[in-house]
């Protein structure tokens, strides 16, 4: 069951956030689509986690992370490359492009703090979603991303595969659509100008990176993925 939680700010600030009891633990059970309502898939778990922090420097760039588990894991150490070059917040959520909710999770944010940059990923949630839809998904992304932080440079990160809980050294069946989502996602990024902070790659060899789930990744995985997306951002802090 769904609950609203306060998630706190560092300034004192308060947001409404979804979120489960749980949140790691139940991250498979939660990515496994239910019945559809009016077309909106729908997971045993959803959850939203909004962090903004240092919300009184005005002296620095503000970076913003957006994606999922995945990304709210790498963000404590990227936040931490990036001290004193810029301030980094984070919007991490369940909700899958092709899902109007994300679209306003997003809006949310953008309506009440400015951000210099923006590493944006979606793609490891919403099963139940076809290709068009994740498609047309992440180009209403896009577009809103230009309209509410119209000065922002943004930059596409790709999702990294699956791989099967029984065997790390196996990619799992579901590594063929995250595969089919990075190139539409890709085409789009080529032809709006965004650069891609390509993540698929870097950990594609590396069972050892992966957390049992499969999913996941543990402490070096981590390192590896925040080390990269703290690079790639600070080329467009340059």
């Amino acid at each position: 069951m769904i609950r609203i939680r306060e998630v706190a700010l560092s300034a004192g600030l308060l947001l409404s956030g979804f979120s489960a009891c749980g949140v790691a633990g139940a991250q498979q059970q939660q990515m496994a689509p239910v019945a559809a309502t009016n077309g909106v898939q729908r997971e045993a778990i959803e959850w939203l986690d909004i962090w903004v922090a240092d919300t009184q420097v005005t002296n620095l760039p503000r970076v913003l992370l957006i994606g999922d588990s995945i990304t709210r894991a790498y963000y404590p150490e990227v936040e931490s490359d990036l001290k004193g070059k810029a301030v980094v917040a984070r919007l991490a959520t369940s909700k899958c492009a092709g899902d109007p909710v994300l679209l306003q999770e997003v809006a949310l944010l953008l309506g009440q703090y400015h951000f210099d940059v923006i590493h944006f990923n979606n793609g490891m949630h919403g099963w139940g979603y076809s290709e068009q839809t994740y498609e047309d998904g992440i180009r209403q992304l896009i577009d809103l991303l230009r309209k509410d932080a119209p000065g922002a440079r943004l930059i596409w990160a790709t999702t990294t595969p699956v791989r099967e809980k029984s065997d790390l050294s196996r990619l799992d069946p579901r590594t063929e659509r995250v595969q089919a989502r990075n190139q539409l996602a890709d085409a789009l990024m080529v032809k709006d100008n965004i650069p891609v902070d390509d993540l698929y790659p870097l950990v594609l060899k590396h069972p050892e990176y992966w957390k049992p789930d499969g999913v996941h990744f543990n402490e070096s995985g981590t390192a590896v993925e925040a080390a990269q997306v703290a690079q790639e951002i600070s080329k467009l802090l340059k």
